[in-house]
């Protein structure tokens, strides 16, 4: 008996965990984490109101058309250059600079070692202030409170270009050696966005053509259209798209067994990289991608409203009645006049 219950606990789990999906700890829904993996559904929806909405979307014809088509191409960087923050403080000026000159130089041998060239490393020089303290100076009757330059300060940021994201890993390692930890971006650059454009909308005419000739099989001439147009292209970089979660339960076990208070403890952020999504685009070049990349878009929208038939305009038949007199003289000869109509 208790084997039997066994095994069709066992089928139950196995059968409702097959819904489960690949989604991971980030609930996109909420913004929160999921850490409950109920037998009964898993981390995924089996019910999405917005795709189910989708699906029994109600179509209304319309004498109009629309061609409305987008096109998404990922374009990986060509080179990348990141951006280090280092702060140094000293008692004089030549102490401080000498000290920030050191963590630098560091850096450079360090990365002359993995390959990156010496003008790949450009220094710019943020601020240079000394800085104050109090200074008391006391009189028989008074206190006087008197500003004094104790030590000087001197941010710097090191930029550093590299081609290879695999380089990247050498670059922390030689800031963190050098005790600059502070990395404040990181920039993708690519070249001749131009050509990107231009592919795009090359593809883009071609599923224009493509439309064209779907409608014309449907029974529409759009030669007996007139045509309206709007278009729009667009570039996104990868520090755009990165988004937020804290995975964490905050549940305490323990505490229920010790009766004891829950002392809360600080939940890190985590962050990850979301693209666009594929869903509402007709074409999509380099889709698959492994690495955060560029995203270059275009859009064309045509939309087509038939003429207005042309009015044929009737002849008018205007009717003239031109009246006149015969009048017939005694010897027999006739004589014509005419009736003026005006009077």
């Amino acid at each position: 008996m208790k084997k039997s219950i066994l095994v069709l606990v066992l089928h139950f789990f196995i059968f409702n965990s097959s819904y489960a999906q690949h989604k991971g700890n980030y609930n996109d829904e909420d913004f929160k984490i999921s850490r409950q993996n109920i037998a009964l559904s898993g981390n995924a929806n089996i019910y999405n109101p917005a795709v189910q909405q989708q699906i029994n979307k109600i179509l209304n014809p319309s004498s109009d058309v629309i061609i409305d088509v987008k096109a998404l191409q990922n374009v990986k960087a060509v080179t990348y250059t990141a951006v280090f923050n280092l702060s140094q403080i000293g008692t004089t000026a030549e102490e401080t600079n000498s000290l920030i000159n050191k963590r630098i130089e560091g850096v450079r041998n360090r990365l002359k070692s993995e390959g990156v060239l010496e003008k790949d490393i450009i220094i710019d020089v943020i601020s240079f202030v000394p800085n104050y303290e109090i200074e008391v100076q006391k009189k028989l009757f008074s206190k006087t409170y008197t500003e004094v330059p104790n030590g000087f300060e001197l941010q710097q940021n090191i930029h550093i270009q590299f081609k290879n994201t695999n380089q990247f890993e050498d670059i922390l390692t030689a800031c963190a050696s050098n005790e600059i930890y502070n990395l404040v971006k990181v920039d993708y650059f690519i070249e001749n966005i131009a050509q990107v454009y231009k592919n795009l909308q090359s593809e883009l005419l071609k599923l224009i053509e493509e439309k064209k000739a779907y409608y014309k099989a449907l029974g529409f001439d759009l030669e007996d259209y007139d045509v309206f147009v709007a278009d729009d292209k667009y570039c996104y970089f990868p520090k755009d798209f990165y988004r937020s979660y804290q995975a964490f339960n905050s549940v305490s076990f323990e505490a229920i067994k010790t009766n004891k208070g829950v002392t809360t403890a600080k939940k890190q952020t985590s962050y990850y990289y979301e693209p666009l999504s594929y869903q509402n685009y007709d074409l999509v070049i380099n889709p698959a991608i492994l690495e955060p990349v560029i995203q270059i878009g275009m859009n064309i929208k045509l939309q087509y409203n038939p003429k207005p038939k042309e009015v044929v305009a009737k002849p008018i038949t205007k009717t003239e009645l031109v009246h006149k007199y015969y009048v017939v003289s005694p010897n027999g000869t006739i004589d014509v006049k005419e009736l003026n109509t005006n009077k």
